[in-house]
């Protein structure tokens, strides 16, 4: 058994989804999730089939976040895992939808920070035992950075 890492580092604006599914038909409805949250979101999302022709599967509706996640899940390689690149909206708004999604299984990570996703890898295939979300913390929040978060959720439209 052999260990790795991928590292997945979003483009300003963009944020990423690393996931867990188990049929073919992901792509397709993970492409309704997303349109049906905001017609505005823009993304791409690529799965890797685990049998049969054990392909990348893809879809979305702009060109280079499609190649994107394509490139990231190939390089992952983990049957099942999928990967979404998205940009004009957060994951906040589609993670309910996508967790209710009859084929996904799980959510590893939904960031716009440089993930790594960490890999097993036997002599069966890939699989994800977990990622690394951005950077560890470097101390404890203080009433000004309190003050600061609220002001930057006010700033994004998710406070008052």
């Amino acid at each position: 058994m052999k260990n790795k890492t991928h590292l997945i580092e979003p483009e300003y604006g963009e944020n990423v989804i690393v996931g867990m599914a188990h049929f073919i038909k992901t792509v397709e409805d993970v492409y309704e999730v997303m349109v049906n949250a905001s017609p505005a979101i823009k993304f791409g999302v690529a799965f890797c089939e685990a049998s049969g022709p054990c392909l990348v599967r893809s879809d979305g509706n702009h060109t280079d976040l499609i190649a994107r996640a394509e490139k990231a899940a190939f390089d992952i390689g983990a049957g099942h895992s999928f990967v979404i690149f998205m940009r004009d909206g957060y994951p906040i708004n589609v993670l309910p939808e996508l967790k209710a999604c009859r084929e996904v299984c799980r959510i590893f990570c939904a960031t716009a920070n440089p993930v790594e996703v960490l890999i097993v890898e036997t002599e069966r295939g890939r699989g994800i035992i977990g990622v690394v979300d951005g950077a560890a913390p470097k101390g404890i929040e203080t009433e000004a950075d309190r003050a600061e978060r609220v002001r930057l959720l006010q700033t994004i439209g998710y406070k008052r």
